[in-house]
């Protein structure tokens, strides 16, 4: 069990007065025939850390996708840091980054260099990324591995060291699509601490997707709740609470999207190398 205190959680309450960092504008994904995303309209605010929820094939991963520039939407309009995420997509990925579901880093390459080669995708400066190469290892205590093959890594390291990369180029925002996916509570407790850490040292937004709720009862701002690529509710997890006449947001989230299982939706775990490609061009 993920345990943080009431302080932690008050601490990241620093949003409520400032401006929308994305803006999602009735937005609608149509491919053929089939609506993936429906008219879906939500904000994100400057600084906030934000859960994005639903059941498989309800719609996140399309709209995570849309978000990113990796497909355009069918009609809508997307903000993301003042950029039309459409007519400005070069600007709008400078804004954010990301850390993929399944693993992107590279196993024959160190910690450093791995890092090394995300700066240069993003043609960062030498003078620029050497010393922030060095200040995010140490914010997620990999100074010591910094030498060392990926392929030797636990999950947890692993997961640290692609959170640092994806803070690499600064970011305004870090998406991070089930960032604890796969790993022990332990673990999932120190990646955690590491994301509220960024979230106040950094200013960096955070917009994470999570089958746990508990997650997302202990970090999380403000939530959004989709299926069947609608969005059923966007609130506070106590508005949500209140909402489903439920005590708890696992509840509240079955009362809403229902019981049944379902299909995967396509999975925006791709490979990072193709991904960096595409967001650079």
């Amino acid at each position: 069990m993920i345990s943080f205190s009431v302080s932690d959680k008050i601490g990241l309450q620093k949003a409520n007065s400032m401006e929308n960092i994305i803006e999602i504008k009735n937005v609608t994904k149509k491919y053929g025939n089939f609506t993936a995303v429906d008219n879906v309209s939500f904000n994100v605010k400057k600084g906030e850390v934000f859960a994005f929820l639903g059941p498989n094939g309800a719609g996140k991963t399309t709209t995570i996708k849309m978000l990113t520039t990796l497909l355009n939407p069918t009609s809508g309009e997307i903000f993301m840091n003042g950029h039309n995420v459409t007519e400005n997509p070069h600007q709008t990925r400078k804004s954010f980054g990301i850390v993929f579901q399944d693993p992107s880093l590279d196993n024959e390459l160190t910690a450093y260099e791995n890092m090394m080669f995300h700066a240069m995708l993003y043609k960062l400066p030498l003078s620029s990324y050497k010393k922030r190469i060095e200040e995010l290892l140490q914010l997620v205590e990999l100074t010591d591995k910094k030498d060392s093959f990926v392929k030797t890594f636990s999950g947890g390291m692993k997961r640290r060291l692609e959170i640092a990369r994806g803070l690499l180029h600064q970011p305004k925002i870090l998406f991070l699509d089930e960032p604890t996916i796969g790993l022990d509570p332990q673990t999932r407790n120190h990646i955690w601490n590491y994301i509220k850490g960024l979230n106040e040292k950094e200013q960096v937004t955070i917009f994470f997707t999570t089958h746990h709720m508990e997650e997302v009862e202990r970090m999380a701002q403000k939530v959004a709740i989709i299926d069947h690529g609608k969005i059923l509710t966007v609130g506070t997890i106590e508005d949500i609470l209140k909402e489903a006449e439920t005590n708890k947001l696992e509840d509240a989230f079955i009362k809403l999207t229902g019981s049944n299982i379902r299909k995967e939706e396509g999975n925006i775990g791709l490979n990072q190398m193709r991904i960096n490609s595409k967001l650079m061009r």
